[in-house]
């Protein structure tokens, strides 16, 4: 199959979304935790996350316009406080059907069976079955002019993970925690490590890392 930009605008609605969105590959899963500031809990499964600097440790995300209704982008532009936590195998079917398009004072927490939990003068809250839970306060947003999407950039100020996860130099050993990753918009995934690599040299050849 070879498609042109022509061809893709001619793509049925749905077919195109299924379609593009899986032309980026594998992307991580993650429920994006909030509470609005009448103490409202909100929680939302999102592909879109990426690292965007270890100093400051930055991460960001993008949201889809905000020409309805978003309560997790509006509570974060409230709050200015929110968390990011992964989804694994054990709850990648509730973390899916955060997806779906509750009211407003419907708490997707309640709704799925997920637990929400909450560390000491941190506002948003977590999710307690998550493995690696990271909190995070908002530096900047913006809506991107191309499409009207919204990247929104926040500093991590809070991380829990299991101690045994985390590697001597600092790795975390996300398929030792059970992280799923996500391809298009529907299918998860488990993953399987093929090996970590020495860093890339001109004058070396490509060497496992020990």
């Amino acid at each position: 199959m070879i498609l042109k930009n022509a061809d893709i605008a001619k793509l049925h609605e749905r077919y195109r979304a299924h379609f593009v969105n899986s032309l980026s590959g594998y992307k991580s899963a993650n429920l994006i935790g909030t509470r609005s500031l009448k103490g409202d809990e909100n929680l939302s499964i999102v592909s879109s996350v990426f690292h965007l600097g270890a100093n400051p440790p930055l991460m960001g995300v993008i949201f889809r316009p905000h020409s309805v209704r978003r309560d997790t982008l509006e509570n974060i532009i409230e709050t200015e406080t929110y968390t990011i936590n992964h989804v694994n195998s054990l709850i990648w079917q509730e973390a899916h059907q955060t997806s779906a398009r509750y009211e407003e004072l419907q708490s997707e927490f309640t709704e799925t069976g997920l637990t929400p939990h909450y560390h000491e003068e941190f506002e948003a809250p977590f999710v307690a079955q998550s493995q690696v839970k990271i909190g995070l306060k908002l530096r900047e947003y913006q809506t991107i002019e191309l499409n009207k999407t919204v990247l929104v950039i926040g500093e991590i100020v809070h991380v829990e993970v299991p101690n045994g996860a985390v590697n001597e130099d600092g790795y975390i050993n996300i398929e030792q925690l059970d992280t799923v990753a996500v391809s298009g918009l529907d299918c998860y995934h488990t993953t399987e490590k093929l090996a970590r690599l020495e860093y890339a040299k001109p004058d070396k050849p490509v060497s496992i890392k020990q």
